[in-house]
């Protein structure tokens, strides 16, 4: 066992007592030699220079993080679907809006939008909605359906809902203390021609229907002792 052992190396200054060596300063110095160096040298050490760096150094990074976190936007590379449109809707069918500004309000299905959405109209003439986009989770599909093959809307996309930018003016003192006095948005008239365009060839296809008119015209709400679930739409 102690010829496999290694020998431990003794210290070159060896302590007496913790913190105080056998040996003195200008001993050590002997010691190691550092004098044997200095006179190869010319009484000084030698040397060395730096290699230059590299023209293309790899940044190291900090060691330390930042103490505030710096948000960095998310890249996003996939690229959403359109949901899938529920089997019981289909061009032509009638809504029940459940949600939003015209909650209650029966519409009439035209077309599903690259968006997802669902493009729905009253008409305008009949109930007050106008072309809208409603989101499939909000409404409820019924069993009546109306004849759409005589309505267009092929013009009509995600972009002709989009908001025009408008240039921010900069007001003055008494334009800002005029707040009761607003501009109402005005609707331009290619969007009122589509409306209108849209709401003759529906008509004709609802008056056709007996009571359908009226069905239309009539808002959705559950009275005292309704079961939803029992409903039959």
């Amino acid at each position: 066992m102690a010829a496999t052992q290694q020998k431990k190396k003794s210290p070159r200054n060896p302590e007496l007592i913790r913190g105080v060596g056998k040996y003195s300063r200008s001993r050590i110095y002997h010691k190691r030699g550092l004098w044997a160096i200095k006179a190869k040298n010319g009484g000084a050490f030698p040397r060395h220079d730096k290699k230059p760096a590299a023209a293309a150094a790899v940044e190291k990074p900090p060691k330390f993080y930042p103490a505030d976190d710096v948000k960095k936007p998310l890249v996003n590379k996939h690229k959403p679907k359109p949901a899938k449109l529920r089997a019981s809707i289909t061009p032509g069918t009638v809504l029940i809006i459940l949600a939003g500004r015209f909650k209650g309000k029966r519409v009439v299905f035209l077309k599903q939008l690259p968006s997802g959405l669902l493009l729905v109209t009253g008409p305008f003439k009949i109930n007050g909605v106008p072309l809208r986009r409603v989101n499939q989770a909000y409404v409820i599909g019924t069993s009546t359906k109306v004849d759409v093959s005589g309505v267009n809307v092929d013009k009509i996309d995600d972009k002709y809902f989009g908001k025009q930018a408008e240039k921010k003016k900069t007001k003055t003192e008494g334009e800002f203390f005029e707040s009761e006095k607003e501009e109402k948005k005005v609707i331009p008239q290619e969007k009122k021609d589509e409306q209108k365009a849209v709401d003759a060839a529906l008509i004709k296809a609802i008056e056709a229907v007996p009571d359908l008119k009226a069905y239309l015209g009539a808002r959705f709400s559950l009275k005292a002792g309704m079961k939803p679930h029992e409903l039959v739409f």
